[in-house]
């Protein structure tokens, strides 16, 4: 279910998730970064670290998620809202549902992966037992921006390793 609303600390907390994006930037991960947020505050970050930690699901969401879990002693984040960088793919919409995340803000749309209404729109699912409140493009140009880089720098290094490896042979 899509809302159209923002809340007055939306903004601040998405700006949270960017900060936390660019430390998965420094590292070399895809810059996604997440928060969980309950009663105004943050109980749960996490940066992309797949690559890292050698992990298929260290994703920013997945991260934030676990570390909320301790935070409130329950595997069950009622009334908790997940903000996050780029829109969750499948793993991570699933997770939102398990988890019971009441609503969901990202910021810049996936349409690669995206399963909270881009590709698929698992959280809003009326097969599943749990539908999630959406709210996207909260910050999405300056999301967007970011991703962008990235991959561009990243397609520029392995253009140049390839040129590098070219030369080296002849």
């Amino acid at each position: 279910m899509t809302t159209n609303f923002m809340t007055k600390n939306d903004q601040q907390f998405m700006q949270r998730a960017i900060e936390l994006a660019q430390q998965a930037e420094a590292i070399n991960e895809i810059p996604v970064g997440a928060v969980v947020v309950y009663q105004d505050n943050i109980i749960g970050e996490g940066f992309n670290q797949s690559i890292s930690l050698n992990d298929p699901s260290a994703h920013a969401e997945m991260l934030a998620i676990r570390q909320a879990g301790k935070t409130l002693n329950n595997y069950r984040l009622l009334n908790c809202t997940l903000y996050v960088t780029l829109e969750p793919c499948a793993m991570c919409a699933g997770l939102l549902v398990h988890s019971r995340i009441k609503r969901l803000v990202f910021g810049a749309d996936d349409a690669k992966t995206g399963s909270a209404g881009s590709v698929f729109n698992l959280v809003a699912s009326e097969k599943l037992n749990h539908q999630i409140e959406v709210f996207g493009g909260v910050m999405a140009e300056q999301c967007s921006a970011m991703l962008s880089a990235f991959f561009k720098r990243r397609r520029k290094e392995i253009k140049a390793a390839k040129l590098l490896n070219k030369n080296s042979l002849n």
